[in-house]
């Protein structure tokens, strides 16, 4: 069962570069199109779109993924 996040909420996940810290800046509850990719989202099952606190890059990643920091 995957955590639910807000926009605003503090995050940590895993990447190749180690793990990151951001923060939550959108909650997507229908599909999207993120970075050119098809992202499936539903309100049961959403993707969460993250920045990087040390890089301000963008990331979206399903709950399941992700901690709180």
């Amino acid at each position: 069962m995957s955590s639910s996040f807000k926009v605003g909420d503090a995050v940590r996940w895993n990447s190749e570069a180690g793990e990151i810290h951001g923060k939550v800046v959108k909650v997507h509850t229908r599909d999207t199109e993120f970075m050119g990719r098809h992202r499936p989202a539903s309100k049961d099952a959403p993707q969460y779109e993250v920045k990087s606190d040390k890089t301000g890059h963008l990331a979206m990643h399903h709950g399941d993924a992700l901690k709180h920091a």
